[in-house]
Parts: structure tokens; sequence; C-alpha cells
């Protein structure tokens, strides 16, 4: 039996425990990752600043409840139709990471929705059951009490990805919204998102990609483990990793490594004929700006591409984070707002 969480236990044993593991230090040649922030402020004590209204909301995805948060300019007329932005973090960040930046995209006239993927922050949790459910009856699907494991706080690209797909979703029915002025903002892992979600959803009129991971699979000889270990997750002998897990280096979060391997934005890019703006950082420490750059050159759509010059990953979200932010907001004004 594995110490991962989520494998299925043996006859008599008891099942793997939930806690959440203690987080690594971090690598002194990373800034920290902002998911290695714990102790966030939840949504029921979060006061937006002035001129932002601030709302909860409930997003369905594959089953799951997903925790979203919608800002709008507070002075906006409830029968006026906005252009619309859906934001959801990087590899391991949550909705409250993103909270300034949401207001500020706001202000400037935006019906701003961020969410938490399934798992992360205050959204609900995949769950792995204890112990086989009923058998049913042919055509029916009766409720049952079940022991169940919650899946927390890892990674996984393919549910990620779909759980944007459920934001949008949830959007085209918001009564606030023009559903044909609709876009998308994705940061670090969640910038190579944004350029799948265009790639496989026309509703996306404007993609903002920011320091972006563009392509999750293995290099060329590594496949192997990930195989190996999906072979015994299929067979129940491996469950999923613990809790905020740091298998990557300055990261929060582990992979599930197979998944990785059916997962490239950088190939999705040649279907993108959503304008486009991807930002990177020259000092990139993960290494993506090749393949972002190649995503770049594949795009179909109207497209720039801006390079931050002297800074690293993480000054997105600190030194370079206004600047980033009036980028996205120019972006979006000129494709949403104008005809």
């Amino acid at each position: 039996m594995s110490n991962s969480i989520g494998a299925i236990p043996a006859a008599g044993e008891k099942p793997p425990s939930a806690d959440v593991a203690d987080q690594p230090a971090s690598p002194p040649e990373l800034q920290p990752d902002p998911a290695r922030v714990v102790r966030q402020v939840l949504a029921s004590e979060y006061q937006p600043p002035a001129g932002v209204a601030f709302r909860t909301v409930t997003i369905i995805s594959d089953g799951i409840r997903l925790h979203g948060e919608v800002f709008t300019p507070s002075a906006a007329e409830p029968a006026h139709k906005l252009p619309g932005v859906v934001m959801a973090h990087g590899w391991g960040g949550v909705a409250a990471s993103f909270r300034a930046d949401a207001a500020d995209i706001a202000r400037a006239g935006y019906l701003v929705l961020v969410f938490d993927y399934r798992g992360w922050g205050e959204s609900g949790s995949p769950v792995v059951l204890l112990a086989p459910e009923p058998l049913h009856v042919l055509g029916e699907a009766a409720p049952f009490t079940a022991r169940v494991q919650p899946l927390r706080e890892y990674v996984n690209p393919l549910e990620q990805a779909e759980d944007w797909f459920s934001a949008l979703d949830w959007m085209m029915g918001e009564p606030q919204i023009d559903t044909g002025r609709i876009g998308i903002r994705g940061s670090s892992y969640s910038g190579g998102h944004v350029v799948h979600v265009a790639a496989h959803d026309p509703r996306v009129r404007a993609v903002v990609s920011q320091v972006g991971g563009f392509d999750s699979r293995p290099a060329a000889g590594m496949e192997q483990p990930g195989r190996d270990a999906a072979t015994r997750m299929a067979r129940g002998e491996l469950g999923y990793p613990a809790p905020r897990a740091s298998a990557i280096l300055g990261l929060i979060g582990s992979p599930i490594g197979h998944k990785g391997e059916r997962y490239a934005p950088v190939l999705d890019a040649a279907q993108v004929i959503a304008p486009t703006l991807i930002v990177l950082v020259e000092n990139e420490e993960y290494g993506g700006n090749p393949t972002a750059e190649a995503a770049y050159a594949s795009l179909q759509g109207p497209k720039e591409l801006r390079v931050l010059p002297g800074v690293t990953h993480y000054a997105v979200y600190s030194t370079e984070r206004a600047t980033v932010v009036k980028l996205a907001i120019e972006w979006f004004d000129r494709f949403l707002k104008t005809e």
C-alpha cells in the first residue's frame, strides 16, 4: 500500500491520511511561489476596494462545486451588459491571490470571474470511495452513503482545463455579461491553459497569457516513470500525491505525471484565432520561453509578444504587477470594447 492519497485500501487496512504535507523550504534560487501562502483571506472575510462590487458564486464542473469570485464596477447598472474576463491562477495558485488583479480589471469596466480549481482553495474536492459502492439497478442511480477520501492540492492539467470550460459555461448564463465579448487571462501554468481553452472554445474572443507553461509532456526518454505510475494507479496500488507535496523545485502541488503526457498547449496554438497577447519575462527561471515563443509563432489570429526586461517569473505578482495588469486591460479594451 502506498503512502499516497487515494489509493484503494486493502481489506482491513486503514485509509490513507489526508493530512497536509509540510511545506519544503523555498529554494534559494527561486522567489516564493504564491501557492506557498497558506493563510489566504477567505472570501467571506474579504473586503473589495472602493469602486468594486464583489460576490461569490458556485460553478459546477464534473459534478464538483468550484468556488468563484465575481468582481464588477460598483457603478455599473444591473441592466447594462459588460464584457467579461475569466481568470484562474497558475500552478498551485488560488483565486485569493488574483483578487488585486481582478479588482483592477473590474474597475476598467469588466465583469471578472476568478475561480479555484477543483481540490484547491475554497473549491470542493474530487473523491475516492473507501469501499465499493452498491450494485445499481439497470437504469437507476440511487443515492447511497459512503466514506470518501478527498483529493486535494495536486496538479492535473486535464482536469484544470475542464474547470476553465465550466467557468466559461457559467459566464454564458450571467445576466450582466455580453456573451459575445469574453476574454480569458492566465498566468504561469494557466498561461498555457488559456491557449488550450481558446483553441477549443470559440466563445473566447481575446486571450492574455503571462509567463505561461506551454508543454507538460516529459522530456524524450523520460516517459516511463509516468506510465508506470499510471499502471499502478489503474490497478489501485498507487494513489494521488499528498496535498501540497512538492515534486518540482519551487512549486507546491505535485503533478499526476502520466496526465501531463497528453497535454501540450504549444500544439494547440495553431488552432487559436482569438487575438492573443503573450507576456514573458527576460530571466524566466523555469525555462519556458522557447516553448512560449513557439506557441506565439503558431497563433493564427492577431497577436503580440511582450518580454519584460531584466525580471524573473514571479515579478508579475510583485514589482511588475501593475505593468502586466495594464497590458491586459489595454488588450481587452482593444478587442472586447471595440467593433
